[in-house]
This record gives structure tokens, C-alpha cells and sequence, in this order.
């Protein structure tokens, strides 16, 4: 699940010309190596929750300041959408600690 959100905070990204590549946006919106993406695709792994929380966290600025625009108002709330989903994502995921 972690793959697909990030996969399509990719397409969304892309569609609106923010980004133009996977190694753009492992770069600028995921903080890592350019060969990121490429790099989970190869060993079939999953984005860390960090990776995700970084996502997650960038979408969310990025919709509030885009929603203040009226005329792009929509495109701001498909990002605050998708961060949300991120960041539900991360709080059914996150290891629950037991306080003493």
C-alpha cells in the first residue's frame, strides 16, 4: 500500500508538471538518491514510513499553500487528499507504545 500512495503522489505530481521524472521526485519530494524509485521497483520493496511521512508532509504544504488560490483550489485539495491518506496510512501502521 505504502508502493501505491507514493506511486501516485508520483502521477499526481507528474499530470500538473511539477514533476517530469522519477528521478526528480525521489530527489525533491522524497529526499533521496535519484535511483530511488528505480531501486524498489528492482528489489520489489516498499518505501519506509519515513519515506511516506516525508511524502505525506510535502503534499500537505504544498496543498495549503496551492488551495489558497482560487482558481486552483481543486488541484490543492487532491494534494491535501492525498497527504491525508499518507499520513492515515502511517497511523495504522505506527507501533503502538506502551507508556508505563
Amino acid at each position: 500500500m505504502r508502493k501505491k500512495l507514493i506511486m501516485e503522489a508520483f502521477d499526481l505530481l507528474k499530470s500538473k508538471g511539477i514533476v517530469s521524472t522519477e528521478s526528480e521526485y525521489s530527489e525533491l519530494w522524497l529526499a533521496h538518491s535519484e535511483c530511488y524509485l528505480r531501486t524498489l521497483r528492482m528489489k520489489k520493496a516498499e518505501p519506509s514510513m519515513g519515506v511516506l511521512a516525508i511524502c505525506a508532509s510535502r503534499l500537505q504544504k504544498a496543498g495549503e499553500q496551492i488551495v489558497t488560490s482560487p482558481s486552483h483550489r481543486h488541484v490543492g485539495q487532491q494534494f491535501l487528499s492525498l497527504s491525508e491518506r499518507c499520513h492515515q496510512l502511517i497511523n495504522e501502521q505506527a507501533v503502538e507504545l506502551e507508556l508505563v
